[in-house]
């Protein structure tokens, strides 16, 4: 059942004279009209901090990366446990991988593949778990994952860092901005970090813009930052101390409480083109075409050689919430939270969190 989005595809605007990168996707549509990953009830896991035998993608799986390897689909995506209150946040976070030959049957590994461990990240992911990934691939082939580190104790989280040959043994290299400018952002609250790609045949791998890799992060706006290695990062500020924030909100559209960091943006010739989550406002200044609240896909459109120059945005979403089990769940205010993004069998493949609830899949044809 292939179900198009009501609403359609928004017109990007010019922002003044500057010319508008033509996106590379075409209209979004689901392939299925239900989930492609669930949670499982019966998968269990020793947590390696307590020693207790957990259920660790018993309540909630959701909020997945996605990338392409030997001609499959594999995707990391966040899994909560039964442990905690059940609210948003109290459960324990870790994250599980999942691998499909046709990008909507997907086979789920019974164990996670990134977790809270007695390790050196411990303090910064427990209690509280990692969250959230985002997934892009070196020039050299190693697989770089950014993703939430969240500690209830010191309720503090950042953007973690780790690395993997084969997407199943991880390295944490903890987090991104450590150390950066001095040290001003070690202790920094940031989270939902995006690495800018271009397409390779059917990898999207990292790329440089002016000899720099380049990362768009955070929520409440979209901000950037740089580095030569894919590990370690530093913010672009405004002034000393002062984070250059390049997407902000806007009173009256999907965005108008905050847009966050979504899948690996896409460097075109003509510019970057980034799929982004907007959140709506609860109240005055939201958008009225949307429930309150609600998390909806929208589009820019960076300069190519300067990813600070907006050259459009859309005013209407490109994907929203509209199946049952993407306005109920966990967040019934309605979320289709787009973090994955692959070029798979000739279409582009997008995977969103469902409600902080599932995973489901969009498919686009090429432009």
């Amino acid at each position: 059942m292939r179900l198009g989005l009501a609403t359609g595809v928004a017109v990007f605007l010019a922002l003044g004279t500057a010319a508008v990168a033509q996106s590379p996707f075409g209209t979004w549509t689901r392939p299925v009209d239900q989930p492609v990953i669930r949670p499982v009830k019966d998968t269990t896991f020793t947590d390696p901090i307590t020693g207790q035998t957990v259920h660790w993608q018993a309540l909630h799986t959701f909020n997945p990366a996605a990338i392409v390897r030997n001609g499959q689909v594999y995707v990391l995506y966040r899994a909560e446990d039964d442990s905690g209150s059940m609210t948003i946040g109290g459960h324990v976070s870790r994250l599980g991988l999942a691998v499909s030959d046709d990008g909507i049957h997907f086979q789920q590994m019974p164990d996670p593949v990134l977790y809270p461990a007695k390790d050196a990240q411990e303090e910064r992911e427990s209690p509280g778990g990692v969250e959230d990934p985002r997934m892009v691939e070196s020039p050299d082939g190693t697989y770089v994952l950014t993703y939430t580190q969240w500690s209830r104790k010191l309720d503090r989280y950042s953007v973690g860092i780790a690395t993997s040959r084969d997407l199943v043994h991880w390295q944490k290299q903890g987090p991104a901005f450590q150390g950066a400018l001095g040290g001003r952002y070690d202790t920094y609250k940031y989270k939902s970090a995006a690495i800018l790609t271009e397409r390779k045949v059917e990898k999207l791998v990292a790329a440089k813009i002016n000899g720099k890799y380049w990362m768009f992060w955070g929520d409440l706006g979209i901000r950037l930052a740089t580095s030569d290695d894919l590990i370690h990062w530093t913010p672009v500020e405004s002034a000393p101390g002062e984070v250059k924030v390049v997407l902000k909100p806007r009173p009256g559209l999907p965005d108008s409480d905050f847009p966050e960091a979504g899948p690996p943006p896409v460097l075109t010739k003509q510019g970057i083109v980034m799929l982004y989550n907007g959140k709506n406002k609860d109240g005055e200044g939201r958008d009225p075409k949307l429930k309150a609240g609600t998390y909806a896909v929208l589009q820019a459109a960076l300069a190519p050689d300067n990813p600070e120059k907006i050259l459009s945005r859309t005013d209407a979403p490109v994907f929203q919430p509209q199946l049952p089990f993407e306005q109920s769940g966990q967040y019934a205010a309605g979320t289709t939270f787009s973090e994955g993004l692959v070029f798979f069998k000739g279409k582009w493949w997008m995977y969103y969190g469902c409600a902080d609830s599932f995973v489901g899949v969009a498919m686009a044809a090429a432009k």
